[in-house]
């Protein structure tokens, strides 16, 4: 295919320089529209373009009785766990546009039309597969449907507060992020309601958060996942993303609106991932 670099196959005398805002739009509104660029982990060293990133996890130091080091003549080595995470899912959305279309509707509307869809698709393919890998190497935490929404929230978030092994000793709510289904979302919301709060406007979806930790819905949970919790960057998903182009398709009238991404992921903490197992005691 040969890249459209002229004003005159667009019918435009804007083309180029229209592109080029495209190009940069595309790429804010995933930010802007899937969840998990939120709350994925963005510490990674490596160059994606080496097909990898690599996440380093450091053991927390040990304290000992003054003197131990001077008797065992060294100190402690610093323990890490280095997680690789393979950039293995090659993605494209190829579309053409015939000659027919171009002379009935400005070639750049069509574009942003397009580029406004293929936005929320990248973004609904991210999302559900970070949740998806997130709810797989999630622990689940048996919760009671007997129990009022309130006290479930609780004991999902305390599990994950009081978490303590060589990495962690206990998690601050404020690095936490509840992503809840929208049955779970609107059981709080409606509870949230049933009170006078001043700092809760009842006219507005979003709360933001409860008990001191982020609340999200979402509609990309796997099936039967109603509540996840996780650390902030516990699961890696980098991308690539080839700059969003229009290009003529050899012997024909139509015109090519190309979109192509890369990227992986995997759960770097896995033991900072719960969720809900609900049981009815009955």
């Amino acid at each position: 295919m040969a890249k459209i670099e002229s004003l005159s196959i667009l019918l435009t005398t804007t083309g180029n320089d229209y592109l080029a805002e495209l190009s940069g739009a595309v790429i804010e509104n995933i930010q802007k529209e899937a969840l998990s660029y939120r709350l994925k982990n963005t510490d990674l060293s490596g160059d994606p373009v080496s097909g990898t990133v690599e996440v380093r996890r450091f053991a927390n130091a040990t304290s000992k009785n003054y003197g131990t080091a001077r008797t065992a003549g060294k100190g402690d080595n610093v323990k890490a766990a280095p997680v690789t995470v393979a950039i293995d899912q090659d993605k494209e959305i190829v579309e053409e546009i015939e000659a027919k279309d171009v002379r009935l509707y400005p070639v750049d509307n069509v574009l942003q039309r397009r580029s406004a869809n293929h936005v929320l698709s990248v973004a609904v393919a991210l999302d559900k597969v970070f949740f998806s890998v997130a709810a797989t190497a999630a622990t689940s935490v048996n919760i009671s449907t007997a129990l009022a929404v309130e006290d479930a929230l609780e004991k999902i978030i305390q599990e994950l507060e009081t978490t303590q092994n060589d990495f962690v000793e206990g998690v601050p709510r404020d690095m936490m992020a509840l992503t809840l289904s929208p049955e779970w979302y609107g059981k709080i919301r409606n509870e949230l309601d049933k009170k006078t709060r001043v700092n809760v406007d009842t006219t507005e979806e979003q709360f933001f958060a409860w008990h001191g930790v982020e609340v999200n819905s979402s509609v990309r949970m796997p099936s039967g996942c109603d509540i996840l919790i996780m650390v902030k960057g516990a699961v890696a998903q980098p991308v690539m993303m080839n700059q969003y182009s229009a290009e003529k398709i050899p012997l024909s009238e139509a015109i090519g609106v190309e979109l192509f991404y890369h990227y992986g992921t995997k759960a770097v903490t896995p033991d900072l991932i719960l969720k809900a197992n609900l049981v009815d005691p009955t």
